[in-house]
C-alpha cells in the first residue's frame, strides 16, 4: 500500500494489481480532508488490513463524516462494510442503482445513504462536490465528482492505464510515465474497460467530453491511472480518438494453457 498526497487536502491510498499479459494497474482510494471528510471508495478485498491500517493511520474513524462510492464493482469496495462499521457518522454517497447493487452484499442502512445524482452536489462544509457521470464508464452507476474550493477531478475508472512497472504506479504525476506508452495504457484500458465506446455516434460522444474541457480542472484522480496535473486537454484528446481504436479482445482458452504451462515449474 502506498500513501502519498497527491494535493495538499488529499491522501491517496495506491495499490498495484497485476493483470497478466497487460500490466500493473493502479487502485487508487482517496481522502480528501474537507471540513466534513470523504473517503472516495474502499479499495481492494484482497488487501483489506493494509488498506484499513492506511486509512485509519490518515484519518480516525469518528471523523469521517462521508464515503463517496464513485460505483460499487469490486475494487472499490473492498472494505465498504469495515469503514461503515468503524466509522458511525459517515453516510454513503451514491445513485439510487449504485445503493441497490452494493445491497445485493452489504447490509446498509438507508438512513446511512446519501443518493447523489450527476448534477446535484454534496456540503462537505468548507466546499461543494458536484457529481458528474464521466465521458466512459463501466457500471452505470458510475459518477465522479469535482471539487468547488479546488477545482480537482475525481474521475472514477475514467482515464486509467494499466502500467508497465509497479514503480510506475506510484508516480508523483503521469508526466512521468514515456507519453507513447501511457497513451498505448490509455487505449487498452477504455476499449476493454468501456467497449461499448467503439459503437457510440462519433458527434455525441464527443459532445459528451465538452463539461470537462469547459470545467478545466487543474488535477484529475482517477481510480485506475496516477495523478495528472494540466493534462485535461490530453487526457480528453485520447478519449476523443477511443471509439476508432482497435477492439480489446482478451487471451483465449489455449492462450490462457499458455500463460500457465510458462508458469509451471521446473521438474528438479
Amino acid at each position: 500500500m502506498h500513501v502519498s498526497r497527491p494535493a495538499p487536502d488529499v491522501v491517496a491510498l495506491t495499490e498495484a494489481a497485476p493483470i497478466p499479459g497487460l500490466g500493473v494497474l493502479p487502485v487508487n482510494a482517496y481522502v480528501l480532508q474537507a471540513e466534513q471528510p470523504v473517503l472516495v471508495d474502499t479499495g481492494l478485498p484482497v488487501s483489506r488490513p493494509d488498506f484499513l491500517a492506511a486509512l485509519w493511520s490518515v484519518i480516525d474513524p469518528a471523523d469521517l463524516r462521508w464515503i463517496y462510492l464513485t460505483h460499487p464493482d469490486r475494487d472499490h469496495t473492498g472494505s465498504l462494510g469495515e469503514v461503515l462499521a468503524a466509522a458511525p457518522q459517515a453516510k454513503l454517497v451514491t445513485t439510487f442503482m449504485g445503493m441497490g447493487i452494493a445491497s445485493l452484499e452489504f447490509e446498509i442502512p438507508p438512513d446511512r445513504v446519501h443518493l447523489l445524482n450527476p448534477g446535484q452536489s454534496l456540503d462537505a462544509g468548507d466546499r461543494r462536490l458536484t457529481a458528474f457521470r464521466p465521458p466512459v464508464y463501466d457500471s452505470p452507476a458510475t459518477t465522479g465528482f469535482s471539487d468547488s474550493l479546488t477545482g480537482t477531478c475525481f474521475t472514477s475508472d475514467c482515464f486509467g492505464a494499466p502500467l508497465a512497472s509497479p514503480d510506475l504506479v506510484a508516480v508523483d504525476d503521469i508526466a512521468a510515465i514515456p507519453t507513447d506508452d501511457l497513451l498505448a495504457g490509455q487505449r487498452l484500458w477504455v476499449t476493454a474497460d468501456s467497449p461499448w465506446v467503439a459503437g457510440v455516434d462519433r458527434s455525441r460522444f464527443h459532445a459528451s467530453l465538452e463539461p470537462l474541457r469547459r470545467l478545466d480542472p487543474p488535477l484529475v484522480l482517477s481510480t485506475h491511472l496516477p495523478p495528472a496535473r494540466g493534462a485535461i486537454a490530453r487526457l480528453l484528446d485520447m478519449l476523443a480518438a477511443a471509439p476508432d481504436c482497435e477492439t480489446f479482445v482478451g487471451p483465449d482458452q489455449a492462450a490462457l494453457e499458455q500463460m500457465l504451462a510458462q508458469m509451471e515449474p521446473v521438474p528438479a
